[in-house]
């Protein structure tokens, strides 16, 4: 295997620098990096010339088209047959290539997936993120690392696929829709026949966002364009889709009866309250981040759920098609 790792960044050149420390430092180096700056006003390409003597490093600059065109500009300028994605918030353990070079070297696999944590250096606010993404009161705890799904679909913070998996599918779908594009690739792969893989070790620690509404607005994205995807691929709906709406709907009318009619009514929020509080207690040790992460909770359950209620409203109702994809397919 001849591993390319392809990276898309718009203008992240700090966050670019902790992730190319984290490459730098990894205990197997025969892997290239292909780094595709995406029409950033504040640009890498500097920084990226300063590791040319740590690492094998390619950089290219394009006009601004979103990452998933980023990511199919990045593979047709890779060199190897089994190409790696991270986002440029991602920063790698020092064993991650070699982890996943022994994986692929004894059990071989065309697409895999590894999950995301915090390290202990980030901030609380970031640790509080990183919980209620990887939580399974909020996710399942799927994004955490955990296995019992049918079938699993990586994600472009921390991906690898092969060269027959890009030469059947053409790479990334061409769309301008952020996030979900990556969903879509995974169904993709999966329809056509490729396995899929959950590689548990192969661990990423990934930064996120910086506040409250940066995090709402990303988790918006998320359930809106799962409404999407779920239109084009009605066999990959499932009626946990729905479980952020109704959370949302549930809670607000828990609280309203619990104060207009009586107490009694508002004890599954208060409850589910108490749990996640609890849970966060147990695994960050921190009364401060666990408070945080109980924010952090229900503002990923409410962001999710209101982005698919506002992607159901908006076309069922207003008949709006607001990234163009509605009535044909991404590839």
């Amino acid at each position: 295997m001849q591993f390319s790792i392809i990276v898309p960044v718009y203008n992240r050149p700090d966050e670019m620098k902790e992730l190319l420390d984290s490459l730098a430092a990894q205990t197997y180096k025969e892997f290239e990096l292909v780094v595709v700056e995406d029409g950033s006003s504040i640009k890498s390409e500097e920084l990226c010339k300063s590791y040319s003597n740590q690492i094998n490093i390619s950089y290219y600059y394009k006009e601004n088209q979103g990452p998933s065109i980023g990511r199919n500009y990045g593979l047709a300028k890779a060199k190897g047959n089994y190409y790696l994605f991270f986002d440029s918030d991602c920063i790698l353990p020092a064993h991650y290539m070699e982890t996943i070079h022994k994986e692929l070297s004894e059990n071989f696999v065309d697409c895999y997936g590894g999950p995301d944590g915090a390290m202990d250096d980030f901030s609380d606010f970031q640790k509080a993120v990183s919980y209620a993404m990887t939580s399974f009161f909020t996710t399942g705890g799927i994004r955490g690392g955990k296995k019992q799904v049918h079938k699993f679909h990586p994600r472009s913070f921390n991906l690898g696929f092969s060269k027959a998996v890009y030469e059947n599918t053409g790479g990334f779908p061409v769309t301008t829709m952020h996030p979900g594009e990556d969903m879509v690739f995974a169904i993709e792969v999966i329809k056509r026949g490729f396995e899929t893989r959950l590689v548990s070790d192969a661990y990423v620690f990934h930064k996120r966002r910086i506040s409250f509404k940066k995090f709402y607005k990303q988790v918006f994205g998320f359930g809106k364009t799962r409404y999407i995807i779920s239109k084009h691929y009605p066999e990959t709906f499932k009626i946990f889709f729905l479980f952020p709406s109704l959370f949302v709907l549930g809670t607000i009318g828990s609280l309203l009866l619990g104060v207009g009619v009586h107490r009694v009514f508002a004890f599954p929020a208060l409850l589910y309250t108490f749990l996640v509080f609890a849970d966060a207690l147990t695994k960050t040790k921190s009364l401060k981040i666990s408070v945080k992460a109980l924010a952090a909770s229900y503002v990923q359950l409410f962001a999710y759920g209101i982005g698919f209620m506002d992607a159901v409203w908006k076309h069922k109702v207003l008949g709006k098609d607001e990234f163009g994809v509605f009535g044909k397919g991404f590839y």
